[in-house]
């Protein structure tokens, strides 16, 4: 990405994730938060139990260390210290942030149990970096235009639902989704390109 996008790309989605903190403290989120929430829960049926239910596991801590350390053995290469890079630092800024803010969970109904603070979202944020990376290795190195742009969808969707039920289990706020959206793909851009940098011609 040339240097001049880059830092607009970058600029945006910091100030989106700037802005949207600063309305979480003030508490200026609860119509947007409530709006989401009403219409991802309109989606409310048994498939969807199910299926938000087990597309949330694949944001736990336990899960994405399996996964991230079952693709440093496959790939054995760069890409598994950048997979573990954007992991130690999702999860570090995440962390940090929760304890700064300390943003209550909803109180809803919950499909499953959840501790902590609530802002921003760390199964999000994880999504992102983790399988985010993942859509840009597929997107980028995958020859077959076919395959590139179906496992790029499939890993599109797959982030998204992540996002999206850490709502419709009643654990986060659309905002919280949102911010740890933004932040982590402003972490990932960040990590993308200075890798990039790092290891051009070797």
């Amino acid at each position: 990405m040339k240097n001049k996008k880059l830092y607009i790309v970058l600029f945006i989605l910091g100030l989106i994730f700037i802005t949207n903190t600063i309305l979480v403290l003030s508490g200026l989120t609860t119509s947007f938060d409530n709006a989401i929430y009403n219409l991802v829960r309109s989606l409310e049926c048994e498939f969807f139990d199910k299926y938000f239910v087990f597309i949330t596991k694949f944001g736990n801590v336990s899960v994405v260390i399996g996964i991230v350390s079952l693709l440093i053995l496959l790939f054995r290469n760069r890409n598994g210290i950048i997979l573990t890079i954007l992991g130690v630092i999702s999860a570090v800024t995440n962390k940090t942030l929760k304890h700064i803010i300390q943003r209550s969970r909803p109180n809803v109904l919950r499909l499953i149990k959840q501790g902590g603070y609530s802002y921003p979202s760390g199964h999000s944020m994880i999504s992102v970096a983790i399988y985010g990376y993942l859509l840009y290795l597929a997107f980028t190195k995958i020859k077959n235009r076919i395959l590139k742009w179906l496992c790029s969808i499939i890993l599109f969707i797959f982030i998204l639902s992540i996002g999206v039920s850490r709502i419709y289990v009643g654990v986060h706020y659309a905002s919280d989704v949102l911010g740890g959206f933004t932040l982590a793909l402003f972490e990932l851009i960040l990590i993308i390109n200075l890798a990039k940098k790092r290891f051009r011609g070797n």
